[in-house]
């Protein structure tokens, strides 16, 4: 799993069929111990309504393809949680 924060929206009006109804989001993924970018931005579906600014949970790969109500769609990515508290080392980092 990967937490990153969600900084954009893709709007995509022609697209697989399959996909038709979800909700695609720009994520960043984050390194918490020590608040850096981890690596380059990429595309999730979006499922629990997450938010521009908001810090998420990720799976890839097939299990981004399970978590998503039909199997077997072209995911790569999908969000599955909108996290409220990262605990690391003892110190507690509140999510906005």
């Amino acid at each position: 799993m990967i937490i990153a924060r969600v900084i954009g929206n893709v709007w995509a009006t022609r697209k697989d069929e399959h996909l038709s109804g979800f909700k695609f989001m720009v994520v960043q993924p984050l390194d918490h111990g020590s608040n850096k970018i981890k690596e380059s931005t990429f595309v999730a579906v979006d499922q629990i309504g997450a938010g521009v600014g908001e810090t998420v949970l990720i799976v890839k790969g097939s299990s981004a393809r399970r978590s998503v109500e039909k199997e077997n769609l072209p995911v790569d990515a999908s969000i599955i949680g909108i996290i409220d508290k990262v605990e690391i080392s003892g110190d507690i980092i509140e999510e906005e």
